[in-house]
């Protein structure tokens, strides 16, 4: 077995520190749930913004669209959500409304991924939406490394119209889900990780 499987920690040659550290911000992020206050700042936001568009993107067509909802805002969409169930279900029981309303409260930030794909004759439409999904792993890890906590959810809210709509996205964007921001609520459990002998090997040519 090639000795890279073998290891439970791979030895770095000639790393820095900062090098080190950059990868234990990796190696550490997980989904974090329940989030609270505080959330990040404005600088600190900024920050997160500039590492998402930091993602590759071939042919830099720069398909990332994101839209960022908090305070009060995150009534309004705590709304939007609601009247697009009702939409989709009139007879949805309430419960079943209130608990789209209480997606809404799940973070003191949350951002929405719009993904602005356009048809090309050398780049498909896959690799745009790979590209928005770099971008959405940089701000998990940019926000892991400022010392906050993040979730990266999809569900039906994020593929209905009337919430694409009511966010004041185009009818051509689609949406690549919601990220959730704040403080982590209780001491994470480091995740066990899958081995990675399960998921690399190596290729000799044959």
């Amino acid at each position: 077995m090639n000795e890279l499987l073998k290891e439970k920690v791979v030895p770095l040659h000639g790393q820095s520190k900062t090098g080190r550290a950059g990868l234990d911000v990796l190696l550490t992020r997980q989904s974090c749930l329940p989030l609270n206050e505080p959330a990040p700042v404005d600088e600190e936001l900024a920050l997160i913004f500039d590492a998402a568009l930091c993602a590759p993107d071939h042919g830099e067509l720069r398909p990332w669209e994101f839209a960022f909802v908090r305070g009060e805002g995150r009534v309004a969409l705590g709304d939007i959500l609601v009247a697009a169930a009702r939409a989709r279900d009139p007879d949805a029981p309430e419960t079943t409304l209130q608990s789209h309303r209480g997606k809404a409260m799940m973070a003191p930030l949350i951002i929405a991924l719009g993904a602005n794909t356009q048809v090309h004759r050398k780049i498909p439409e896959i690799e745009q939406m790979m590209a928005v999904g770099a971008a959405a792993m940089n701000i998990l890890n940019a926000v892991h490394a400022l010392g906050y906590g993040a979730f990266w959810g999809t569900g039906v809210d994020t593929y209905d119209a009337n919430v694409l709509k009511a966010l004041g996205f185009k009818q051509s964007v689609r949406l690549a889900g919601f990220v959730f921001i704040g403080t982590p609520g209780k001491l994470q459990t480091p995740k066990v990780r899958p081995d990675r002998t399960d998921h690399v090997r190596e290729w000799h040519g044959t």
